[in-house]
């Protein structure tokens, strides 16, 4: 019987210990864009030996992982203080959670004691279960589209069953706003609030996926160097020179609110950004300008920049 790719889905949750299945249920369902597996991801090792003929030789798998990309949509649960839904995956990028009830929530990064999630990945009946996994994410603002997180994320190979899917029941996913004016504001970039096309942050983690003997299975974070990129409408010299900041050592801030109800308001804060080289854009015959940076930490470390659901 063949499978229907559009009858996939996937199931996310915490795991209370590295690697060991979270099981996620139905209520775990997570709606998701661009969804895409490697289910076998393994270093192919050819046995090479010398023989009196022409042929290829045995191929051995040797570490096996299983990578998953996805994309949700950058929006709240619907609930003010209640954590988003892909809230497993943010902890398992390397995020903390601070709630404060019937407030807000509240993500910013670590450098130890990384969570890790259970993913089960299932495609019309055949279910891969990806356990102890850890990965990075991508966010991508612009103008006339819905804002998204893009996530990449390595896991432990588990062997595929044939299992019927679960009935799913989404929840903590509020309905997305274009990003456009009237729906994003408060935008601030070295302390100007100019013209904004679009900002993308790449938190960068370096990923590294381990296999030792006498050893875990294991995704580690190892290091992580965010950046990313602002286009504005360019400004004038006077108005606000991105040159000089780039030439200079001076670090600004870089943040916006994306929405306007309680409950699915989020905002991205990076307090302490480096400008690099701007470069101009032509746009619609507008001259734009295409600001690059990274987003740095300061001495009290795990600041470089937060995301908070409100």
């Amino acid at each position: 019987m063949a499978l229907l790719s559009r009858k996939r889905l996937i199931l996310v949750k915490t795991e209370a210990s590295y690697g060991t299945d979270a099981s996620p249920a139905g209520t775990d369902a997570l709606l998701v864009r661009n969804l895409d597996i490697i289910p076998l991801s393994g270093d192919v090792v050819s046995r090479d030996l010398i023989r009196p003929y022409l042929g290829n030789y045995d191929q051995l798998i040797g570490l096996t992982s299983v990578g998953i990309t996805f994309e949700v949509e950058l929006a709240g649960s619907g609930t003010a203080g209640t954590a988003p839904k892909f809230d497993a995956i943010l902890k398992a990028c390397g995020l903390s959670a601070t709630i404060v009830s019937s407030t807000s929530v509240t993500y910013a990064p670590v450098s130890a004691s990384f969570s890790s999630a259970t993913i089960y990945f299932n495609v019309d009946g055949v279910l891969h279960k990806l356990t102890g996994c850890r990965g990075s994410l991508t966010m991508s603002c612009a103008v006339g589209a819905i804002p998204t997180l893009a996530f990449n994320l390595t896991g432990v190979y588990n062997a595929p069953t044939d299992t019927a899917q679960p009935a799913v029941t989404y929840s903590a996913q509020a309905t997305p706003l274009i990003f456009r004016e009237g729906n994003t504001s408060s935008f601030s970039f070295f302390s100007y609030s100019g013209v904004l096309q679009s900002v993308d942050f790449n938190l960068a983690n370096d990923l590294v996926y381990r296999e030792l003997v006498g050893g875990t299975k294991e995704t580690l974070i190892t290091d992580r160097k965010p950046a990313g990129t602002v286009m504005i409408e360019a400004p004038t010299i006077a108005t606000k020179d991105f040159f000089t900041t780039a030439l200079g050592s001076s670090t600004g801030n870089l943040t916006f609110l994306h929405g306007t109800t309680a409950g699915n308001r989020v905002t991205f804060t990076a307090s302490q950004v480096d400008v690099l080289n701007p470069t101009y854009q032509d746009q619609d015959s507008i001259m734009m300008l295409s600001v690059p940076y990274v987003a740095l930490p300061t001495t009290a470390g795990n600041n470089e920049f937060s995301l908070a659901f409100t």
